[in-house]
């Protein structure tokens, strides 16, 4: 049951996208819209489904990310659209701003791995996406950088760890004020 409601939810989210991006001239600009709309308009059809745990926040970033592949946009520059998005939507929806970054940017460092991008600049456009979204909900930017840190860090130790090492850098060098966070946690 869980399973079938997560892989709908997947597909509708990848539909959505499809369809709010075909045809768009600056789909840079338009992403961050796009991905929250149609995740507010899909968790509010789905009355069933509890907005909490990562999953849904997760299956957001996957569905959203397979959506702008098929319609041939750089992926890597929408991750960071892509997470803004998901986690407004989330969060608009009654979803814990915790459990939104974590899975958002988990997924997309997850996604990254799976579509052969770069792991590392995948994880800096998802902390900044992220921090971003939470800045435009009024939530709390501190512990969202945190947050999304700590998630992209530990998806790509469960990735290997040269995952790990590409994503500690490129945190450090790539988002502000992260070092001490990336710092703290063993590899």
């Amino acid at each position: 049951m869980v399973f079938s409601l997560i892989s709908r939810l997947i597909d509708g989210i990848k539909g959505g996208v499809v369809a709010g991006l075909k045809g768009v001239a600056d789909i840079g600009s338009s992403i961050v819209n796009v991905v929250k709309n149609v995740t507010v308009t899909t968790l509010k059809g789905t009355k069933g489904l509890v907005v909490k745990g990562i999953e849904v926040p997760a299956s957001i970033v996957k569905g959203a990310i397979s959506g702008i592949a098929e319609i041939g946009e750089s992926v890597i520059k929408a991750v960071k659209g892509v997470v803004q998005g998901t986690v407004q939507g989330v969060m608009e929806s009654g979803g814990e701003q915790k459990e939104a970054i974590r899975g958002s940017v988990a997924q997309a460092v997850y996604s990254a791995k799976e579509l052969g991008m770069d792991i590392g600049e995948t994880a800096v456009e998802a902390v900044k996406g992220s921090v971003d979204a939470v800045k435009q909900v009024g939530g709390d930017t501190v512990g969202a950088t945190k947050e999304a840190v700590i998630a992209a860090l530990e998806a790509a130790r469960d990735i290997g760890s040269e995952a790990f090492t590409s994503v500690k850098e490129a945190l450090k060098t790539g988002v502000e004020g992260v070092k001490d966070i990336v710092e703290s946690i063993k590899e």
